[in-house]
């Protein structure tokens, strides 16, 4: 699979899992200490995030990492 797919995938599922908790974009970047332009990126799959950045927003919507990988 290539980069860009998999990046996809990741921001769609921190997306996906920011939305069933009733979170927005913004939310979810204050908890995160981003700015919300960055949050947009990560969902869109127009970055690639570090292993901190990945805890930084597990942590920002109470999950585990594990959790933020696409079960693909």
């Amino acid at each position: 699979m290539d980069q860009v797919l998999l990046l996809s995938k990741l921001g769609a599922r921190i997306k996906m899992i920011r939305l069933t908790k009733s979170m927005t974009q913004n939310q979810l970047a204050l908890n995160c200490n981003f700015e919300k332009s960055s949050m947009s990126k990560i969902e869109a799959g127009k970055v690639n995030l570090s292993y901190i950045t990945l805890h930084k927003i597990s942590i920002g919507l109470g999950v585990e990492m594990s959790e933020l990988l696409p079960q693909d």
